[in-house]
């Protein structure tokens, strides 16, 4: 028989004990005996508890994090990957924003304000 059709069967058949009230209820400690055998079966697997706890442990790391950010909030901080070239930008007193980069020989302005500025040259 499948586990589909044997799944089927059992269930009616729970269906027809709850029906006639002959079905077995579990007891709060008949529960607790049934969790504890469970999570002893669960550790036993030490790559599965490994895997669950470096996961808990990010989670917790994340919270404390956002937890400090918003009791303190600080500037906002990219991470440039180390395979981009590093890229400098400096604000002038006329707000031009110039960026000086590894492969430019002169700086370069981008942005709004440099369409506006080539628009006056």
């Amino acid at each position: 028989m499948d586990r589909r059709k044997q799944r089927e069967i059992a269930r009616k058949g729970g269906m027809a004990a709850h029906r006639k009230g002959t079905a077995h209820e579990f007891t709060a400690e008949e529960a607790r005996f049934a969790g504890r055998k469970g999570g002893q079966q669960v550790a036993t697997n030490r790559g599965h508890m490994i895997e669950i706890g470096r996961l808990g442990g990010r989670r917790s790391a994340e919270r404390r994090k956002n937890r400090a950010t918003a009791d303190n909030p600080q500037p906002l901080r990219v991470d440039i990957s180390p395979k981009m070239p590093r890229i400098e930008a400096d604000v002038s007193a006329d707000s031009a924003v110039r960026q000086h980069g590894p492969d430019s020989d002169q700086p370069r302005q981008h942005g709004a304000i440099a369409d506006e500025l080539n628009l006056q040259n």
